[in-house]
């Protein structure tokens, strides 16, 4: 067997999410979303991203970091699934693995130099929650990555789940603009577990603010922003 080894952050993200609920299920679901991407002082070179701006998309490799476990199961029980069905670990994304790492793929929006974190990488489209190690960057590559008659299994039976969003106006406005567009896409992604009643009340904590909503007739809508 060969001999184990040790990986490192070399970066960390911002989103808008502080607890899990609520974060997209996939990358890419919640595309209006925008989040920033930190390297560690180590690993602060601007020379490491030279050419990045070329790519549309990247691959995130990322830590589970709140799914550490001491033991591993060989199934788990999707979400989508409503959380009773078993599947092979290997056969899901599920964040409960022997190594708790992640694959995201984000829109690079764009490179930006701060003086205080110097070089960081704004991307949109991430379902990570604000914090997250991030283990290593890839770029996307089209050619090699995209494989159109590639198929979805389970997951597949998923593809087109969402849910109509009323978000009224006086609740909505209390987001900043900016913001707006991708807590959108996260509701109409139904946050929800599958296995969940409607007319249950949900509270989502999204950037400074607590969104609560309740689902009633297949219809998402938002009842207060504090």
């Amino acid at each position: 067997m060969k001999n184990s080894f040790t990986v490192q952050p070399i970066a960390y993200i911002q989103t808008d999410f502080k607890e899990k609920f609520g974060i997209p299920r996939q990358s890419g679901r919640a595309p209006s979303l925008t989040a920033t991407i930190v390297f560690t002082p180590q690993f602060r070179n601007a020379e490491a991203l030279r050419e990045i701006e070329g790519f549309s998309h990247l691959w995130l490799l990322f830590d589970f970091s709140l799914a550490h476990k001491k033991e591993w199961s060989p199934t788990v029980r999707p979400p989508r699934l409503g959380g009773n069905k078993r599947v092979g670990v290997f056969a899901s994304r599920s964040p409960f693995r022997p190594n708790p790492i992640g694959l995201s793929c984000v829109r690079l929006v764009g490179v930006e130099n701060t003086p205080n974190d110097g070089t960081v990488l704004i991307v949109s489209g991430a379902d990570l929650l604000d914090g997250t190690p991030i283990l290593d960057i890839k770029p996307y590559l089209p050619f090699a990555d995209c494989i159109p008659d590639a198929t979805a299994g389970y997951a597949g039976e998923h593809e087109q789940d969402g849910i109509e969003v009323v978000f009224p106006a006086e609740q909505l406005q209390k987001i900043p603009a900016e913001k707006q567009a991708g807590l959108l896409d996260c509701l109409k992604d139904d946050p929800r577990p599958s296995y969940q009643d409607e007319g249950r009340a949900y509270g989502m904590k999204f950037a400074d603010f607590d969104v609560k909503f309740i689902v009633e007739n297949g219809v998402l809508t938002v009842t207060s922003v504090e």
